[in-house]
C-alpha cells in the first residue's frame, strides 16, 4: 500500500469510529433522559409500580446491543428500560408503556418491569432474579434446533449470580455449546445489599468453572464495552459456544425510585463512581478527536427533545379498554369478558 493510501485508509477509519462514537453517545442520551423522565413520571404520579433506573450503566447496553443485529435475541431483567432502547424498541412506546396506555409497546400492561418488543428482538424485562438467562438459554437453544443464523443475549444484575437459574443457565448453554452471551451487569449492589458481601468467588470464575469464556469489562467505558462485545458476538455467532461478560458499573440512584441509596450507600462513594461517567468521558474523547462542543450539546438537545414528545403522547394516549383485562392472560380456559 502507498503512503498515500495509507493515510487515505487511516482517514476513513478515523472517520468511521467518529460516526460510531457519535451514534452511540446519542443513544446513551436517549436512555438517561429516558430514565430521569421515568423517574419524574412516578414521582408525579403518572408512572405506577416499581422503577428501577438504569442511569449510569448505558454504556453496557449501548456497546453490547450496538453489536447485535434485530434478530438476534435478547432478554433482560427489572432494570430493563435501557437494554429495550438500545435493542430498537420505540422510546415513545414504551414511555406509553409505562403510563400505561394502550399504544404502549404491551397494550400498557407490561409497565415499566415487564416491557417486552418481539419485533426487535426483546424478549421481555424481568422480575424474576436470573431467569432472564434461563430464557435466553430457551432462546439459544430453539435458534440451535432452527438452524438459525441469530445469538441470544441475557442481561442480568450482581444479584443474580447467587441464584440457582443463573448456575442451570451456564451449565445448559455449556453443554449443548448454545449461541448465548451473558451478561452480568455489576452495579455492586444486590438491592441494598453490597454484592461482595455475599458471593462467594467471583463472576468469571464461577462462568469458567463450567469451561464458559469469561472475560470483565469496565462498563463505564463505552469504548472497552464496544470492542469486547464485538469480539465475544462475532465467537457467539460462530458457533464456539456461550461466553460470559463481567461489566463493573455502579448506578447512580437507589434500587428503585422508592429508594434514594442513601441509608447504605455513603456520599462519598456516589460521588466517586459518578465522577465515572460513561457519558462524559465518551463526550471528552470527542472532544480530543476535534469535535465542537456544540455538536455534543445537539445530541442531548435530541434526546432530551425525543424524550419530551415521548412523555406529551404518553399523557395524551387513550387508556386500554377495560375488556383488555381479559386478553392475554392465557391460551386456554381465560375467562370472558361479559357482555
Amino acid at each position: 500500500m502507498t503512503p498515500s493510501a495509507r493515510i487515505e485508509t487511516t482517514m476513513r477509519e478515523t472517520s468511521n469510529q467518529l460516526a460510531r462514537t457519535m451514534g452511540l453517545l446519542s443513544q446513551m442520551h436517549v436512555i438517561r433522559a429516558f430514565e430521569y423522565a421515568a423517574e419524574k413520571g412516578w414521582k408525579d404520579g403518572r408512572i405506577y409500580g416499581s422503577v428501577h433506573l438504569y442511569i449510569g450503566e448505558e454504556a453496557i447496553a449501548v456497546g453490547v446491543c450496538a453489536n447485535l443485529r434485530q434478530s438476534d435475541y435478547l432478554a433482560s431483567y427489572h432494570r430493563g428500560h435501557g437494554h429495550s432502547i438500545a435493542k430498537g424498541a420505540d422510546p415513545i412506546r414504551m414511555m406509553k408503556e409505562l403510563f400505561g396506555r394502550a399504544d404502549g409497546i404491551c397494550g400498557g400492561k407490561g409497565g415499566s418491569m415487564h416491557v417486552a418488543d418481539f419485533s426487535v428482538g426483546m424478549l421481555g424485562a424481568n422480575g424474576v432474579v436470573g431467569d432472564g438467562a434461563a430464557i435466553a438459554v430457551g432462546a439459544g437453544l430453539s435458534i440451535r434446533l432452527r438452524g438459525e443464523d441469530r445469538i441470544a443475549v441475557a442481561f442480568i444484575g450482581d444479584g443474580a449470580v447467587n441464584r440457582g437459574p443463573f448456575m442451570e443457565a451456564l451449565n445448559w448453554a455449556q453443554v449443548y455449546a448454545l449461541p448465548v452471551l451473558f451478561v452480568c451487569e455489576d452495579n455492586a449492589y444486590a438491592s441494598s445489599t453490597r454484592t461482595s458481601s455475599v458471593t462467594g468467588g467471583t463472576v468469571i470464575d464461577r462462568a469458567r468453572s463450567f469451561g464458559m469464556v469469561a472475560e470483565a469489562v469496565d462498563g463505564n467505558d463505552i469504548f472497552a464495552v464496544d470492542r469486547l462485545a464485538s469480539d465475544l458476538v462475532q465467537r457467539v455467532r460462530a458457533g464456539n459456544g456461550p461466553a460470559l461478560v463481567h461489566a463493573k458499573t455502579y448506578r447512580w440512584y437507589g434500587h428503585t425510585t422508592r429508594d434514594d441509596g442513601s441509608e447504605y450507600r455513603d456520599a462519598e462513594e456516589v460521588a466517586r463512581f459518578r465522577s465515572m461517567d460513561p457519558i462524559a468521558r465518551c463526550e471528552g474523547w470527542l472532544e480530543d478527536q476535534g469535535i465542537d462542543v456544540s455538536e455534543l450539546d445537539a445530541l442531548r438537545a435530541a434526546a432530551a427533545e425525543l424524550i419530551e414528545r415521548a412523555v406529551t403522547e404518553a399523557d395524551a394516549a387513550a387508556w386500554p379498554a377495560a375488556v383488555n383485562a381479559y386478553h392475554d392472560v392465557q391460551d386456554v380456559g381465560a375467562p370472558t369478558w361479559p357482555k
